[in-house]
């Protein structure tokens, strides 16, 4: 066991390969709406590297989803941390996040300019190799991402952390030309196993190149440890699967971006 825990601390932390990062914000626009993306990238870093577009949960860009693009860019990406809601708005509490949420997911042409407007801005960024950019998403930004790659936009991969798998046009998936990583939690009541299902049938039937992880005793938000560890919330946070997923994305990005 123990041989086991230091394999998995150098998986996640490598020290020898471990980058210092750079923060900054970045302003860019939707229409008339301006946003305020989040961008974390290697200091020291040479030439231009992978990006990742990050799409928050749904209270918004908060310190959770920055820290996730800093430690992409622990990883040696750049990734922008990007604004859904516009201004950087968060949710005061779990009703508003609900509101915001929601209004976005009934308009998904809007949710996809949002995310497509982050990813132009990513892709606009100087240090960033503009062909090997890739999208993640969280909860909502789960559902996001995956609306993003069935606009058609041009990503090598997107990967779903516990995001919805539904959408009103599942026929668009002849669109994605991403590689596509869902990552699920096996008992995730907001995501039943129907919605699997018709995902699946949807990915099929796209032609995707798609794979689906579902991590046994896992629910909704299982990388977040502000949910709590009561999986009768339907909610919670789950260890193994959060450091699961984690290694999963880093496999996925190894193969996307060839990297040794």
């Amino acid at each position: 066991m123990r041989r086991f825990l230091l394999l998995l601390l150098a998986l996640l932390c490598p020290a020898l390969t471990q980058a210092a990062v750079g923060t900054k914000t970045v302003e860019y626009r939707q229409g008339d709406t301006r946003l305020v993306g989040y961008l974390a990238y290697p200091k020291e870093a040479e030439g231009k590297l992978p990006g990742i577009l990050v799409v928050h949960e749904w209270m918004g860009l908060n310190d959770y989803a920055k820290r996730r693009a800093e430690q992409l860019a622990e990883l040696g990406y750049v990734a922008l941390a990007a604004d859904i809601y516009g201004d950087g708005k968060t949710a005061a509490d779990r009703d508003e996040a609900g509101k915001l949420a929601g209004s976005y997911k009934k308009d998904r042409p809007l949710l996809r300019a949002r995310a497509a407007a982050g990813l132009a801005a990513l892709k606009a960024q100087p240090g960033v190799a503009a062909d090997k950019v890739a999208a993640i998403g969280y909860c909502f930004g789960g559902t996001t991402v995956l609306e993003l790659a069935r606009s058609g936009a041009d990503l090598a991969g997107i990967v779903s952390f516990h995001g919805g798998l539904d959408t009103p046009t599942p026929q668009d998936a002849k669109n994605i030309h991403a590689k596509v990583l869902a990552l699920h939690g096996a008992d995730d009541p907001n995501v039943p196993p129907d919605q699997v299902a018709a995902f699946e049938q949807e990915m099929r039937e796209g032609g995707v190149d798609w794979q689906l992880l579902a991590y046994g005793g896992a629910v909704h938000g299982f990388t977040n440890p502000a949910n709590g560890s009561d999986n009768r919330k339907g909610v919670a946070y789950n260890s193994a699967a959060d450091t699961r997923s984690w290694i999963a994305m880093r496999q996925f990005f190894d193969e996307l971006f060839a990297k040794k």
